[in-house]
């Protein structure tokens, strides 16, 4: 099952999406994201489309099985459902661009090495010290000498020409933050996050972003990154994320948290989704279509759902 044909196409440009990884079941925190992402985009007029982040960990059937349970809850989307593994060309194409314009550089250091190394002034904790961006030509091949014997490729950064970006929020407002010499592709030559989220959401007209707050820090880069490729800066809603009874972000090892799970325990599908509802404080809500009648986006809830959940 790919996608149900959505109902009701945008009657105005821009779309709002909702991008999982195929690793898992989604649990309640994840549907949650999802039924406010397609909440926001339909109520403002935008398509809403579904990309499936399969670049890293991919477990065997669990995108089907993620979209069986979005389309249970009664979200549809707009076209077909893209995969960012079959994206490489137009990531490619996004890091040539780059290149040309010398706003790329060669690092040839350890994650342990750019933890263990001092930072920039002001920079936050990890972020990207500068090491490999101005190294001669002798030492360039030192480096690539070096990954050789690691067989591993060098990884490609961004030449950042700004230490910070400002973007906006329906949540959190204005929010200024750190842009450091962000990696484009991996020393295993797999395209980086920061880089493909930014393409492939231009490339399906994406304006309006929806995901978990613990992304918001990655936004201003990102919307950095859209300028220097030419691409228009979406605006964002980071949702407070759902957590367990300790405060730690909801994982599947916090018991039966999704939704095959609930249903095994003799919840219903409209049960699920009150919880969700619950949590947003709209009691009542038993299909995704409520939300969008029903939740009003002056009335946001900004501390995190902590999930507590009969066994």
């Amino acid at each position: 099952m790919d996608a149900p044909a959505a109902t009701t196409p945008s009657s105005t440009p821009g779309a709002g999406r909702y991008a999982p990884s195929p690793s898992g079941d989604l649990h309640l925190g994840n549907l949650r994201t999802a039924i406010l992402a397609w909440t926001l985009a339909r109520r403002t007029g935008r398509a809403f489309h579904l990309r499936i982040e399969d670049l890293d960990r991919v477990q065997e059937d669990s995108a089907a099985r993620q979209l069986e349970d979005l389309a249970a809850l009664g979200l549809d989307w707009d076209g077909e459902v893209v995969r960012q593994s079959e994206r490489g060309s137009a990531h490619d194409a996004a890091i040539t661009h780059l290149v040309e314009r010398d706003l790329v550089f060669e690092c040839y250091c350890t994650r342990r090495e750019i933890q263990d190394a001092p930072s920039a002034p002001h920079a936050p904790p990890g972020a990207y010290p500068g090491t490999c961006r101005e190294l001669s030509p002798a030492a360039r091949e030192a480096g690539r000498a070096r990954m050789r014997e690691l067989r591993r490729e060098p990884a490609l950064r961004l030449r950042a020409g700004t230490r910070d970006w400002t973007v906006q929020d329906l949540w959190a407002g204005t929010v200024t933050g750190s842009v450091d010499d962000l990696v484009l592709r991996r020393g295993d030559g797999v395209v980086a996050y920061n880089l493909a989220v930014v393409v492939d959401d231009a490339a399906a007209g994406v304006d309006q972003v929806t995901r978990a707050d613990d992304l918001l820090s990655s936004a201003p880069r990102q919307a950095y990154l859209a300028q220097l490729l030419g691409l228009e800066e979406p605006t964002y809603a980071h949702v407070p994320l759902a957590v367990n009874t300790d405060g730690a972000r909801l994982a599947k090892r916090d018991g039966a948290v999704t939704l095959r799970d609930r249903l095994e325990r003799g919840e219903s599908t409209a049960d699920v989704v009150g919880r969700i509802g619950d949590s947003l404080g709209l009691p009542g809500c038993r299909t995704a279509a409520d939300f969008l009648e029903r939740w009003d986006p002056s009335a946001l809830v900004h501390e995190p759902w902590v999930v507590e959940l009969p066994s």
